[in-house]
Formats: structure tokens, C-alpha cells, sequence
């Protein structure tokens, strides 16, 4: 069975790649601390689908170029876009 991890897409920039980033928690062995880690993976997206902000399925598979050994299984959750602070002029 392939793995399977949710993430937000953090980049789209590539052509054909979506960069997701994977948060997870995880426990400190010796200190029983938990703290959160996120790790990039680079997933292959044939159609240009994924979006920045968009929450993804990606599942393993061969390795398709030096770097990318997932694919972009489904897109769970759109973005809903960015929200951008516009400073207003004081005259």
C-alpha cells in the first residue's frame, strides 16, 4: 500500500511540481516534550491543478525526477485566497 500524506501547498512555481508542506507532531523520545515539525516534499502534478494554499492528498510512488517521489492524489480544500493589508493615505 502507498503512503499517503495531507499538506498545504506552499509552492506551485514549477512546472508540473507542487512543493507540500507536511506539519506533523511528534513526541521527544527521551523528554516525552511533543513539538511540531514540518517537512517539504515535492509532488508531481500533471495538470497544473494545485494551487498555493490549497490543502492536498499526496501519495508515494516511483520516483519521477531527482526530487519528487509523490503525486498529487486529490485536492481537498481550495484556497480561499490571500488576504492583502492595504494602508490607507491619512490627508
Amino acid at each position: 500500500m502507498a503512503k499517503t500524506l495531507t499538506g498545504i501547498v506552499s509552492s506551485d512555481a514549477a512546472n508540473k511540481t507542487i512543493t507540500v508542506t507536511v506539519v506533523s507532531r511528534e513526541t521527544h523520545p527521551v523528554y516525552g516534550k511533543q513539538y511540531t515539525v514540518s517537512r517539504k516534499y515535492a509532488a508531481h502534478d500533471e495538470n497544473n491543478e494545485a494551487k498555493v494554499g490549497d490543502r492536498v492528498i499526496i501519495s508515494e510512488t516511483r520516483p519521477v525526477s531527482k526530487s519528487k517521489s509523490y503525486k498529487l492524489d486529490s485536492i481537498v480544500e481550495k484556497s480561499h485566497g490571500s488576504i492583502e493589508l492595504v494602508e490607507e493615505e491619512t490627508v
